[in-house]
């Protein structure tokens, strides 16, 4: 019986053996499958309106706490490697609770994102803004301001009270002093709120209207849109140039 039960046994080993091979071979298969394609749940929106209502899409999904988390995984990672295609460029402050990725719930490779006190600019600023437009074809600018700004607070006591304040802040104080200036002849009976949306609206109109991107915007290619985040809400107000 030893002898008669070696073949079946061979038989059996080597049946095995090939279904081990063909069930790593499929393994292998699958696990490089979400390489060949993108693993990003939606189309990279190619259109100033696509891009904005995405962006507000993973807001209201902030709000709501009905968070997909996406483009957040090794396999995006590994896809946005060698190369980068952001649907926004956001340009906000540097306030620790207003993380444009999370708000947004947007992930990895998504979005081009600046961070100054007070969304204060300059030329090397500005320069970082038009990279995605002009460079990739970015579709969409945010300025993104928001509540209870300290930068904002910070410069219009500067200003309001004659106090320069130490070492390069005092950049930050120059560069928003037109956003006071109109907070000052505006009034009001909350200045820093009001100086906040000021400077947003003055940078997104500055941004929509200079040399380079002025183009993309007549074209219909480019989108500046100024909002307001609020800290109380988790909400993204627009207040200027949303796309249509």
């Amino acid at each position: 019986m030893d002898r008669a039960g070696h073949p079946d046994r061979r038989a059996l080993l080597a049946g095995g053996l090939a279904v081990g091979a063909l069930t790593l071979t499929g393994c292998s298969a699958t696990s490089a499958a979400p390489l060949a394609s993108s693993p990003s749940p939606e189309a990279r929106p190619t259109t100033p309106a696509g891009a904005f209502a995405r962006l507000m899409a993973g807001n209201r999904r902030w709000v709501s706490g009905d968070l997909r988390h996406p483009d957040r995984d090794p396999d995006r990672r590994e896809f946005v490697a060698q190369g980068q295609e952001p649907f926004g460029a956001i340009l906000s402050c540097i306030d620790s609770r207003v993380p444009p990725e999370l708000l947004f719930d947007t992930g990895l490779g998504d979005l081009y994102v600046m961070r100054t006190g007070g969304e204060a600019v300059g030329p090397v600023v500005t320069g970082s803004v038009e990279y995605g437009p002009m460079t990739s074809g970015t579709p969409l600018i945010v300025v993104l301001g928001h509540q209870r700004c300290g930068a904002i607070e910070a410069a219009y006591k500067s200003l309001r009270d004659g106090k320069p304040l130490p070492g390069n802040l005092q950049a930050i104080v120059k560069a928003l002093r037109p956003a006071y200036e109109q907070t000052v002849r505006q009034g009001g009976s909350d200045p820093v709120d009001t100086m906040a949306r000021a400077q947003v609206k003055l940078t997104a109109t500055d941004l929509r209207s200079n040399q380079d991107l002025a183009p993309l915007v007549a074209k219909g290619t480019l989108a500046v849109v100024g909002a307001y985040y609020s800290l109380d809400t988790g909400k993204v107000e627009v207040l200027t140039g949303a796309p249509s």
